[in-house]
């Protein structure tokens, strides 16, 4: 038979209870309510184009890794400032960031056409991406907009598919059914147009299907199946020219306003590089799925494909190699972005064209109709 008193009953339940709360909270780590950093971005692409799909994927993959710590929302081209102001609007802080192409800055420094237009010296567009990354590019990148006054943090990223050399009213056999024609394309793309002998007017992605459907232009550039058909190209075109050595090696781009940039914690920077990667390797699969989904749907809404010829794509080379000689000597920095591609890539091609097998031989040997 118990001899402790109701009293002390109580006081005992009490310290007991006491301690249990102690224990619980040590064992209960403290949960502290992160703030969200919102950061708003714009895209260079109709909201329709897959281009702004890739600007939303890389934007989920950093909200989804940033777990509530960073949310970036992506806003279509011309939401705030026109696709061609996005580097100003950036630098100023009038937008957080942006997703487009270097090509677009072009007339600030011709130089940062290097990164997408011309052959690249044969490098495919990986190779582009692995020569900014190791072999010197992305410190002249910087170098260059340190020069022009951007206050800027760029991330390449996103190898696309060689370009069609155009869509046409009628297919082209050779340079001179080009000559006369109002063509548009960006970059320096308009030098070699200009040189085949086209009057070029560099629109926007969102204004090239309109202009072609008004006759503002008679042929233009973009860049791929799936965006050459949402943009609607198939409805005032029926001819694409594939195959061009114009822009073979472009990338994407995705920029931060630098003061924003800095001002993320270490672990939020190291997510945002992390994800321009992921997001590099998901586009690249993603365009392959899509292009060849999107090719054939072409097809069937009765547009005809034709391999640009030969003589064009080497009139494209031949008026690159003026281009490169004249912008060196009037631009020192022009000059040293292209000393550094044509060293990686006199490499890596070597590399590459010892060790690739030729994939085509295989693809014929399944898939090639059998003569005979």
């Amino acid at each position: 038979m118990s001899t402790t008193s109701p009293t002390q009953r109580r006081r005992f339940l009490k310290k007991a209870a006491t301690s249990a709360a102690t224990a619980g909270a040590l064992a209960t780590p403290m949960i502290a309510t992160a703030q969200t950093t919102a950061l708003r971005f714009q895209s260079t692409w109709p909201a329709k184009d897959i281009f702004h799909e890739y600007a939303n994927d890389f934007a989920k993959k950093v909200n989804d890794m940033a777990g509530g710590k960073l949310k970036i929302e992506v806003l279509p081209a011309g939401a705030v400032v026109p696709a061609f102001q996005l580097l100003e609007a950036v630098n100023k802080g009038t937008l957080d960031g942006g997703h487009g192409v270097v090509a677009y800055h072009y007339g600030k420094n011709s130089a940062l056409a290097l990164w997408g237009s011309g052959p690249a010296f044969g490098m495919d567009p990986n190779m582009v991406l692995a020569w900014h990354n190791y072999g010197g590019g992305k410190a002249l990148l910087e170098e260059i907009y340190k020069s022009i006054n951007m206050d800027v943090v760029s991330y390449l990223y996103g190898p696309m598919p060689t370009q069609p050399l155009g869509w046409f009213k009628k297919p082209v056999a050779k340079v001179a059914d080009l000559k006369g024609l109002k063509f548009r394309t960006v970059g320096l793309s308009v030098d070699i147009f200009t040189a085949l002998g086209t009057a070029v007017n560099p629109l926007p992605g969102g204004e090239i299907v309109p202009a072609l459907d008004r006759g503002l232009i008679d042929a233009a550039e973009f860049n791929n199946a799936s965006s050459d058909r949402a943009l609607g190209f198939q409805d005032v075109a029926k001819n694409c020219m594939l195959q061009s050595f114009h822009q073979s090696g472009e990338q994407f781009e995705i920029l931060f306003n630098k003061g924003k940039y800095n001002a993320l914690a270490t672990e939020l920077k190291a997510i945002i590089d992390y994800a321009v990667q992921a997001a590099s390797a998901d586009m690249s699969w993603k365009a392959i799925d899509r292009n060849t989904k999107d090719y054939e749907e072409l097809k069937k809404a009765g547009v005809k494909f034709y391999k640009t010829p030969d003589a064009i794509l080497r009139a494209q080379l031949e008026a690159w190699d003026k281009i490169v000689a004249t912008k060196s000597s009037e631009n020192a920095l022009f000059k040293k972005v292209i000393e550094s591609q044509k060293a990686f890539a006199q490499a890596a091609g070597q590399w590459q064209s010892d060790y690739m097998v030729d994939f085509k031989m295989a693809y014929n040997h399944y898939f090639a109709k059998k003569k005979g």
